[in-house]
C-alpha cells in the first residue's frame, strides 16, 4: 500500500515510516520542507539496508506530495499546524482516508487534559476536510521514543475510532503491520476520549518513569 505521512520527519512520522517500509508498504513522507524529508527518507532507507530488511520504498517530498501519493495519509504534525496544514491540504486530501494521530496537547502543561474547541483535533480534522475525506483517529497512546526501533516489540492496545467503518478496517489491518493490535472503539465521537487520556498517560510516565501503553483485558 502507498502510505503518506503529513508531517513525516518528525519522531512520529519516521518510526511509523520505517516500521510499515519494513514490512513491503510504499511510503512517502512529506514536509513543508520538501528537501528535508528526502533527507529523511534516504536515512530510513539506509536502516532498512542495514537491518537487511527486503522493504518497501520510502521516498521525500512536500506535504502535498506526501497527501497526493497515499492510498492512507497520516497526518503527523504538532496540534499547533494543525488546522493550517490541513487547510492547505483539503484538495490533495479528498477521496482518502487521513489517519490523525494529533492530540491537542498545551505546552507546557502537557499532563493535563485540554479539549479543543471542535472537540477534539479527529473532529475538528473532520469539519475542516468535509464528507471527502474520511477521518480516522488512533495511535494516540503509542510511545515515539519505540517507533523508530525497528526490532523493539511494543506492548501496547491501539484504539481506533472514525465514523466510517470500512475506513476504520483499513488502518486497523495497517496497525497490525506496525507490531501493534488495533481495536474498533467505534465513532468519531470517540476521540474526544481518546485524545483526551493521552496526559493522563504521559502523567504516568513521568511520575512511574516509564513508557506506559494501554492493554485492553477481556479479548481474546
Amino acid at each position: 500500500m502507498r502510505i503518506g505521512i503529513v508531517g513525516g520527519t518528525g519522531r512520529e512520522g519516521r518510526g511509523l515510516g520505517l516500521r510499515w517500509a519494513a514490512k513491503g508498504h510504499e511510503v512517502v513522507l512529506g514536509s513543508r520542507d520538501a528537501a528535508r524529508a528526502q533527507e529523511k527518507a534516504a536515512e530510513l532507507t539506509a536502516t532498512l539496508g542495514a537491518l537487511g530488511e527486503r522493504a518497501g520504498r520510502v521516498t521525500g517530498g512536500s506535504n502535498e506530495d506526501a497527501a497526493r501519493a497515499g492510498e492512507i495519509c497520516v497526518l503527523t504534525v504538532p496540534y499547533a499546524a494543525h488546522a493550517e496544514t490541513l487547510r492547505g491540504l483539503t484538495e490533495a486530501l479528498s477521496g482518502r482516508i487521513l489517519v490523525d494521530i494529533t492530540v491537542p496537547l498545551q505546552p507546557p502543561k502537557v499532563t493535563r487534559v485540554h479539549l479543543p474547541p471542535g472537540r477534539s483535533a479527529a473532529l475538528e480534522a473532520q469539519a475542516l476536510l468535509g464528507p471527502s475525506v474520511r477521518v480516522v483517529a488512533t495511535l494516540h497512546h503509542v510511545s515515539s521514543a519505540h517507533l523508530g526501533e525497528a526490532d523493539h516489540a511494543i506492548d501496547c492496545d491501539v484504539l481506533t475510532c472514525g465514523d466510517d467503518p470500512a475506513a476504520r478496517e483499513a488502518v486497523i489491518a495497517l496497525l497490525a503491520d506496525l507490531g501493534l493490535r488495533g481495536l474498533d472503539a467505534g465513532p468519531l465521537d470517540n476521540a474526544v476520549a481518546l485524545e483526551a487520556l493521552t496526559p493522563v498517560l504521559l502523567h504516568l510516565n513521568r511520575k512511574y518513569k516509564t513508557n506506559t501503553g494501554l492493554r485492553i483485558s477481556g479479548l481474546p
